[in-house]
């Protein structure tokens, strides 16, 4: 589920790769409340679900991290003193490898991340710490997570404590599961690390997220009331950016006809987009049923296999978009966050 150094290489020709052409339909204006976004991803998703937040930290609430480390954990010192394709690429999937999943290269230095973010601030590339004081952030590691080990998700929690996250708003969850998405009921045995990467731990991991970062929830709906939405991804995406032609959003009925609702980013893993394990990430997670009873809008990007660049359709941590990966005009961050400003439109 991790990235590979391969997927490094053969970058130029997917940049030259066609579109295909999309035929569902625009990402709908529902008038949602853009300060009250909040996000949350697994593995890749997780990386890029903080990306987000930080990125963007004065219009989110918070984040909830998934088998996922600390901001910035991938990029290399010679990526930023030697900043060409494909080195300093190959010199980030290694750190990625064996310092954000293993620590065969050293566990992640949060202190120093939390300095690299303070640049990226001063630049004007991400919002200003300070914006995260006031965030909700929930982490997970599984007990039995071999692909990103325990240091590393430790690491993210110290590293919104040094950044100046209030304390107590920040949670690290130490449970059953191996490197997946946890529900109460539905997916794959508890345990496993494979594919649909979503396994039943008799734990509701969507609720701890959302109550989180929301407060507490009204108990969710028993089956889905409202409307997975097919829409139309290549309006905010760039061929050779690794989206799929489409994303998914959730609509509950009552967000269709009342402005206000909120909207959470769920980020999938590698491997784990709909052309790879189907809607089981978007459907059996246990969002939709939650979204149905609290005002929430569901947003689920999707990410695209591109061989070479992005074989496993992972979320862009290492740079494979571009060495400027971090901030808010990265390609896939810039990308999603127009996501989220539609859905915050006026009809």
């Amino acid at each position: 589920m991790g990235v590979s150094i391969k997927a490094t290489t053969g970058f130029l020709a997917a940049l030259l790769l066609a579109s295909s052409g999309a035929c569902a339909d625009p990402l709908p204006t529902l008038g949602t409340a853009l300060p009250e976004t909040s996000v949350s991803g697994l593995s890749s998703g997780a990386y890029m679900a903080g990306q987000i937040e930080i990125a963007h930290a004065e219009n989110i609430v918070g984040a909830g991290i998934v088998a996922g480390g600390p901001f910035a954990c991938a990029e290399s010192a010679n990526s930023r003193l030697f900043p060409f394709w494909p080195t300093a690429v190959i010199q980030n999937a290694a750190k990625a490898l064996h310092s954000c999943m293993d620590t065969t290269m050293g566990v992640p230095d949060p202190e120093a991340l939390v300095a690299r973010a303070k640049e990226l601030a001063a630049d004007g590339d991400i919002a200003p710490l300070a914006a995260l004081s006031d965030h909700n952030v929930y982490l997970y590691s599984g007990n039995d997570d071999q692909t990103v080990t325990r240091p590393v998700v430790e690491a993210a929690k110290e590293f919104y404590d040094k950044a100046g996250v209030a304390l107590g708003n920040v949670t690290l969850v130490k449970g059953a599961g191996g490197h997946a998405f946890i529900t109460e009921e539905g997916g794959a045995v508890c345990g496993l690390s494979e594919g649909p990467y979503v396994s039943d731990c008799d734990y509701d991991q969507a609720r701890a997220i959302l109550g989180w970062m929301y407060g507490p929830l009204e108990p969710a709906s028993a089956e889905p009331q409202g409307e997975f939405f097919v829409f139309d991804q290549e309006a905010f995406s760039e061929p050779g950016d690794s989206f799929a032609d489409e994303g998914v959003v959730y609509i509950p009925s009552t967000c269709r006809s009342e402005p206000g609702c909120r909207v959470h980013v769920a980020l999938h893993g590698c491997r784990q987009s709909r052309e790879s394990v189907g809607d089981t990430f978007i459907k059996d997670t246990g969002f939709a049923e939650i979204a149905d009873t609290n005002r929430l809008v569901i947003l689920f990007p999707q990410a695209r296999a591109i061989s070479g660049i992005n074989p496993e359709g992972c979320w862009d941590w290492w740079g494979y978009t571009g060495l400027d990966y971090l901030g808010k005009d990265a390609p896939q961050i810039a990308a999603i966050w127009a996501m989220v400003e539609r859905l915050a439109e006026q009809e």
